[in-house]
């Protein structure tokens, strides 16, 4: 796909954007580099000359190492808890620092040039170089923040340049503009070669974790994040009435498009904080965190009665109208799982489904030993 580098393209998958930004913000050792070498040449050329200029600037560079480094650290101490929209402002703030930090490199240069300083320039420019290898290593994860970056660093030392009286500044600052459309031509291929495996790896990784039919999650990801789900959970499981006499009348793609149809309704009953997944054939499993107690068993019921309900509506196959039904069982869990215990859930709440399906369908069962109580789906 193509991807805008001047502009801050953000990727519409959320686990790509955030390993993205991770990759980032693991560039610790090579920005201590290039901080330690710019406060050492800024100070320098400021204890030297005692230039004004020279001091607010190496103030400038001094304060934003500082602030680089608290920010990567701090990223790397809170990542694991950031939402999809915290991570896009990370994004930038790391391009704001990193920005502020070529300005002010470019800004030695501009300073060097109008005090008519040939050894500052060297060392500003050197330090302008450093850092802008430095930031077309990250020309593969994020180009917009080094092409921004890139043109706050050259555009004081393009200024200078051109400036001077002399004609090899004004050739150089000219060459300048090349380079960084040399940059920009780069960081394309490169983000667009990076960004490409990243879509391959995570389309992989996706496949093997979701029904390539209804693009639930399957019956691996559903155990991972029971396995995984803290507190009150509700596990419900649901299977269709009546769907084997559809596919036979209206054959396969009609039943594969009723699939899909009832895979959107059953994620929108377990909403945000939910997950539907689908086991196999009409059979699907419903997970969602509860609050404990009474409410929390109610919470639960109410889930199953509103997935029985909403697979109960008429669906449109081909602007045919099919009505099939479902059956559901249920429990609540609030106690630490492993293997066996999972399968034993698992097994109840099936032996609770069936419960179901025997009586007449439509229903739900809850999974409770020694009990065969059904409430009517209403």
């Amino acid at each position: 796909m193509e991807h805008g580098l001047l502009s801050r393209f953000t990727h519409p998958n959320p686990a790509i954007r955030r390993e993205l930004v991770d990759l980032l913000y693991t560039s610790l050792p090579q920005v201590m580099s290039i901080n330690a070498a710019a406060i050492t040449g800024s100070v320098a050329l400021a204890v030297l000359h005692r230039d004004a200029g020279y001091i607010a600037i190496a103030f400038a560079i001094f304060v934003n190492a500082i602030g680089r480094v608290v920010s990567l650290l701090r990223y790397k101490q809170h990542s694991a808890r950031l939402s999809d929209r915290d991570v896009i402002l990370w994004e930038n703030v790391y391009a704001a620092g990193a920005s502020a930090f070529g300005l002010a490199l470019g800004a030695l240069s501009f300073r060097a040039f109008q005090l008519d300083d040939a050894p500052g320039a060297w060392i500003a420019f050197g330090l302008s170089m450093s850092y802008c290898v430095g930031m077309v290593s990250r020309a593969a994860i994020r180009p917009w923040v080094v092409l921004t970056t890139t043109a706050l660093l050259f555009t004081p030392t393009l200024i200078g340049g051109l400036m001077r009286p002399e004609l090899p500044y004004q050739l150089g600052a000219a060459m300048l503009v090349l380079f960084w459309l040399s940059i920009r031509e780069a960081s394309r291929h490169l983000s667009t070669a990076f960004i490409e495996r990243l879509e391959a790896k995570h389309a992989l990784a996706r496949r093997a974790s979701h029904d390539f039919l209804t693009d639930l999650p399957n019956r691996a990801a559903f155990l991972h994040a029971l396995e995984t789900a803290p507190g009150h959970v509700a596990i419900v499981a649901i299977d269709l009435d009546g769907f084997k006499p559809v596919n036979d009348r209206h054959g396969h793609h009609a039943g594969d498009e009723l699939l899909r149809q009832v895979a959107a309704r059953l994620s929108s009953c377990v909403g945000p904080t939910g997950l539907a997944a689908r086991f196999g054939g009409d059979e699907f499993m419903l997970l969602k965190p509860l609050k404990s107690g009474t409410q929390g068993r109610d919470e639960a019921l109410a889930l199953a009665q509103e997935a029985v309900r909403a697979l109960s509506a008429p669906f449109l196959l081909s602007d045919i109208p099919v009505m099939i039904g479902a059956s559901a069982g249920l429990l609540v869990n609030d106690q630490p799982l492993t293997d066996s215990t999972i399968d034993a859930l698992l097994r109840r709440v099936d032996d609770a489904l069936y419960a179901a399906k025997r009586a007449g369908g439509g229903r739900c069962s809850w999974a409770e030993a020694g009990s065969t109580a059904l409430r009517q789906a209403s």
